[in-house]
């Protein structure tokens, strides 16, 4: 049932997605495992943007049924056993891109597995990202970009992080969109998380709770 609900989402079927995604709670399917499946839709629907295949009003609709998805988790998230907390994580999507649905998946998946996280929110600049991580003192930092411009920014946003003697207070991973090994390397982040358990299990390792 995970893959149809990742083809009704990617194929923008609303009323298809949203019903099997009752159907799967009602079933009782780890609440966790169909953000995944969510998740993996949002790729192809990124995928799908960035060839010209989806426009913006596909990535609204691709949002709508997140924040839909996420309504009808959150009493299931909820029952999830109170879990010690691990640890910290800022994480914000870059300035110049405005997607928050990755990230929000993230941002979800982090708190059900022990770790406080501050969200910055999207078109987060450079600087916002320096005073959070003094404010806050978080452990791990997180840089979500959904369009190949966020690279650029990503990068600026380390060089302001290393500019601000902060970079060895903290681990940097990325993800989103067209990340992979190529685009750590040439933003200077520590690792790229390709889905949100690979996230997940990056924050465990760099706070010891792995």
């Amino acid at each position: 049932m995970s893959k149809q609900l990742v083809n009704a989402i990617a194929d923008m079927n609303e009323a298809e997605a949203l019903d099997l995604v009752r159907q799967m709670v009602e079933g009782g399917s780890d609440p966790t495992a169909i953000l995944e499946a969510t998740r993996e839709a949002m790729d192809i629907v990124g995928q799908r943007y960035e060839a010209g295949t989806y426009y913006l009003p596909e990535l609204m609709l691709a949002g709508e049924m997140l924040n839909e998805i996420a309504d009808i988790l959150k009493p299931e998230l909820a029952k999830l056993p109170e879990v010690k907390r691990h640890g910290k994580v800022l994480i914000g999507t870059v300035e110049g891109d405005i997607h928050d649905i990755g990230k929000n998946i993230v941002t979800f998946m982090l708190d059900v597995n022990g770790f406080e996280v501050l969200d910055l929110g999207v078109d987060v600049p450079p600087h916002k990202f320096v005073e959070a991580i003094r404010d806050f003192q978080p452990q791990v930092v997180g840089l979500s970009g959904f369009l190949t411009l966020a690279f650029d920014t990503m990068k600026e946003t380390v060089e302001a992080i290393t500019t601000a003697g902060q970079r060895d207070q903290v681990k940097i991973m990325i993800g989103g969109g067209q990340m992979g090994e190529d685009i750590k390397e040439y933003t200077g982040a520590d690792a790229y998380g390709r889905d949100a358990m690979a996230g997940v299990s990056l924050a465990q390792k760099w706070v010891g709770a792995k």
